[in-house]
């Protein structure tokens, strides 16, 4: 009986590790604004949060600024975890694993990703969903009109790719 109960607690602490990938919009945002502190301002908590505000509105944009947003950095924020990050911080707590305890108290801060970028001159276009393929058009400023079919969309990709892809890097 002792033993399934080890076994369940060592399962359920390496459940709540990160895993490869998790969380990067909390880490790299962190690592960004912790970046930014003062050595005086690292010890208060107070200074943090404040810092972290003023971080959000100066610097956030994207993903970013949902994260502040979440964290309630942010002015429109209906609530806020700011001392789930400035008290880790204050002890000097690593990045990761304050994105561990940030994302027990919400798991929507580690459901955060960027967008993954798309090389159109080495990605293979039949292997990419329509979603995907849309994007690339957006991100061109560009439209498929009477698209319905996948290979329609490869074909505007296709036409197009001259106009906005440089081929020579």
């Amino acid at each position: 009986m002792i033993k399934i109960l080890i076994s369940f607690s060592l399962l359920v602490c390496l459940s709540n590790a990160l895993k490869k990938g998790d969380c990067e919009v909390c880490i790299k945002t962190i690592q960004n604004f912790a970046s930014q502190l003062s050595e005086t301002s690292k010890k208060s908590t107070t200074e943090i949060e404040n810092d972290f505000k003023t971080f959000c509105k100066r610097v956030a944009i994207g993903k970013e600024q949902r994260f502040c947003y979440y964290m309630g950095g942010d002015e429109s924020s209906a609530t806020g975890i700011l001392s789930e990050l400035s008290k880790p911080l204050s002890w000097s707590m690593p990045v990761e694993k304050i994105c561990e305890k940030l994302k027990k108290k919400d798991s929507q801060i580690c459901d955060l990703r960027y967008d993954k970028q798309i090389d159109v001159n080495t990605v293979e276009l039949k292997n990419l969903k329509v979603k995907d393929l849309k994007k690339i058009l957006s991100e061109w400023d560009e439209y498929c009109e009477g698209c319905l079919e996948k290979s329609d969309y490869i074909k505007r990709i296709e036409d197009l790719k001259h106009k906005h892809v440089r081929s020579d890097l």
